[in-house]
């Protein structure tokens, strides 16, 4: 079927081609006055043979190379496909739009070739710019109402106005603690925080004021919050938007971003402990990082044996310390006498508190062939 469409094809091009050439051929010929070859039929019948005889060498060739175009644009996605064809459409026609005085001045080679050159190079730019720019391509046209700002009462911020246009999805507002931790980068890369992340500027500033501060360890917290916030807007599928309003008769930063979560009815993202009391308080919805992390930690049952290796003393008598590959801290019962080892130990009970989770255990001694060292003292 596609040779035969390929056959068809070449035959409605021969017969184009032999009424274009040929008058041309015949002049050069001195054939000019013989009407019974330079007439419009026997033109397009003589074009139409001649690309006959080659599409039954050539079908073949094209059928293959027309499936494996056809192939290779179905593995394609329309996202690709759309901004370039677009991108390449408007090319063309600005090349078209350049090539019309050319087409007036009637002159050999700039009425005919130049312009086609024009085109070519004018679609290839459409190309390359439709290929390189296509994400910006469909944010233009995937683009949400932005953020409408009106005045409000003075000093009480602005209004933002919801977006439109999908899904609601309620606005993550992000906290300067969140913002300083950095693991917030990772989880919006997940996909697993959905919507628009909104940074306000009254926590930018104060990102700011830490980055400048005279103390060099608040100083290296503020610049990393800074990379941090610019890493999120460098990437194409995180929706990250400022607000701009502020309110000046609240001094406290987190006190403003609990009332613009009420104004925007959004969620604040923190991993601040008081924080997330006070909002609970107020019935502000709250995503609390550090109990997201606990959440997906490796959950350690009592009678567990684990490989750990004890690094430093525990506060209490006799103990030691230990750590997880994911930070959780292992209180190991006469741990101190085995400092800088790795022992098997079991799991005697799990501590679980908003700021983390914490194992207590003893060691394995009847497995490690120790006897036990209070019996041994």
């Amino acid at each position: 079927m596609i040779r035969k469409g390929i056959t068809l094809l070449m035959i409605i091009l021969g017969a184009s081609f032999g009424n274009f050439f040929l008058p041309f051929f015949w002049n050069l010929s001195g054939q000019t006055k013989n009407h019974l070859l330079n007439n419009s039929f026997a033109n397009g019948s003589i074009g139409a043979i001649i690309f006959f005889l080659f599409s039954l060498f050539f079908a073949g060739l094209i059928e293959r190379i027309v499936q494996t175009i056809d192939n290779y644009l179905l593995k394609i996605s329309l996202k690709i496909i759309l901004p370039i064809t677009i991108s390449m459409g408007l090319g063309l026609l600005v090349g078209g739009l350049i090539s019309i005085p050319l087409f007036l001045l009637k002159i050999p080679i700039l009425d005919s070739a130049l312009p086609i050159i024009i085109m070519v190079g004018t679609s290839y730019i459409g190309f390359r710019i439709g290929l390189t720019h296509r994400e910006e391509f469909f944010k233009i046209f995937n683009k949400k109402k932005e953020i409408k700002v009106e005045e409000n009462q003075p000093g009480e911020g602005e209004i933002l106005e919801r977006k439109v246009g999908e899904n609601y999805h309620k606005f993550k507002i992000l906290d300067t603690s969140t913002i300083i931790d950095g693991r917030i980068y990772d989880i919006v890369k997940t996909g697993f925080l959905e919507g628009t992340i909104l940074i306000p500027n009254f926590v930018l500033f104060e990102l700011q004021y830490i980055a400048d501060s005279a103390d060099s360890l608040r100083r290296v917290r503020g610049r990393r919050g800074l990379d941090i916030l610019n890493s999120l807007q460098q990437e194409d599928d995180i929706t990250l938007e400022m607000y701009d309003g502020d309110f000046e008769s609240i001094k406290e930063v987190d006190t403003k971003l609990l009332k613009l979560a009420k104004m925007l009815d959004g969620v604040v993202v923190t991993n601040d402990y008081n924080l997330n009391k006070v909002a609970e308080f107020q019935n502000i919805p709250i995503l609390n990082i550090n109990e997201l992390a606990n959440a997906v930690k490796p959950v350690a049952i009592p009678g567990e044996t684990m490989k750990v290796s004890v690094v430093k003393e525990g506060s209490e008598h006799e103990q030691g310390v230990a750590y997880l590959d994911d930070g959780t801290m292992i209180v190991v019962e006469d741990g101190k006498h085995f400092m800088n080892e790795e022992i098997k130990v079991v799991v005697t009970s799990v501590l679980q508190t908003a700021a983390g989770r914490m194992i207590f255990a003893r060691p394995n001694h009847a497995r490690r062939g120790i006897p036990d060292i209070k019996n041994k003292e």
